[in-house]
């Protein structure tokens, strides 16, 4: 691996149920991927997720239910090919504690508990003119801290021109 980089795929969470929030070891590791016998590891890496402006949620990639060699392991076993200069993505960075939860759904479990915002605002699903930022860190040499800098998106819900030509 060369290097470390932020990104947000956007996901359309709430087609992707099966994906969120699995419990611990369910399903267990394919024999390929258990990795029971080896010291527990992940990137020591804290990342911030805030919804306009606000910090709302603090996940840490170390507990990450699937470590980075397991995800490369199945990803290759399964016939992908693997080149230099490939991005590899891990997906949403989520922990166990309720201001872990890396995603929206996650945060306002299931749109069931919605997430206040400062400004009085709830939120189950992003709306339009939302903003999402996300940064990391790692600790760096003798105490400093490595930051990853920042992504972020903005929701933006354009209107359609039904005159338009459609291609």
């Amino acid at each position: 691996m060369f290097g470390v980089c932020l990104v947000n795929d956007w996901s359309a969470r709430d087609i992707q149920f099966w994906e969120y929030v699995p419990p611990s070891r369910d399903p267990y590791p394919l024999p390929y991927l258990d990795d029971s016998g080896t010291e527990p590891w992940g990137f020591d890496i804290t990342l911030e997720v805030r919804l306009n402006g606000q910090l709302v949620s603090r996940p840490p990639f170390a507990g990450m239910y699937w470590t980075p060699a397991q995800q490369l392991a199945h990803l290759t076993s399964n016939g992908a090919c693997l080149r230099t200069g490939d991005l590899f993505a891990s997906g949403t960075v989520s922990g166990a504690a309720p201001d872990e939860r890396g995603s929206l759904l996650e945060l306002s479990w299931n749109g069931s508990a919605p997430l206040t915002l400062a400004d009085g605002t709830t939120r189950s699903f992003l709306a339009d003119g939302d903003e999402v930022s996300i940064t990391a860190a790692a600790p760096g040499p003798e105490g400093t801290s490595i930051g990853l800098g920042v992504v972020y998106g903005r929701i933006s819900l354009a209107l359609v021109d039904e005159d338009a030509p459609r291609g």
